[in-house]
């Protein structure tokens, strides 16, 4: 009986070797640029969150009824290239982000007083 199993087994285990598909093992060298690619878009995501991270930017999410965690998983989500053009507006965003706006009321303003101002 015993003998019997392990024949059984042995056979089980030969036509199982033989009629799964082995894949061969692939290994290959990976190029600089590659590797920096990868690092950069890390680098890419990681100035998104940090924007996304900062407690104003979470309040106005919230008051518009977006879930801050939904945005990180979005951000996650992103391809290398929109990861890297959003990182790039991030980057080139002036710090005061409404101050066009001043400068383009006060042009408004002077010219308003410029024109009753000669009438």
């Amino acid at each position: 009986m015993k003998n019997a199993a392990y024949q059984m087994l042995c056979r089980l285990l030969v036509v199982a070797l033989v009629a799964w598909p082995m894949q061969p093992a692939m290994a290959g060298m990976i190029g600089t640029d590659a590797a920096l690619a990868a690092a950069s878009a890390q680098a890419d995501r990681n100035v998104i969150n940090d924007a996304l991270s900062r407690s104003d930017v979470a309040r106005q999410l919230q008051s518009q009824g977006v879930d801050p965690e939904a945005v990180k998983l979005r951000v996650a989500a992103m391809t290398d290239a929109e990861a890297r053009s959003l990182a790039g507006q991030i980057a080139a965003a002036p710090a005061g982000a409404d101050s066009g706006w001043i400068v383009v009321g006060l042009v408004i303003a002077a010219l308003v007083w410029i024109v009753y101002a000669y009438r």
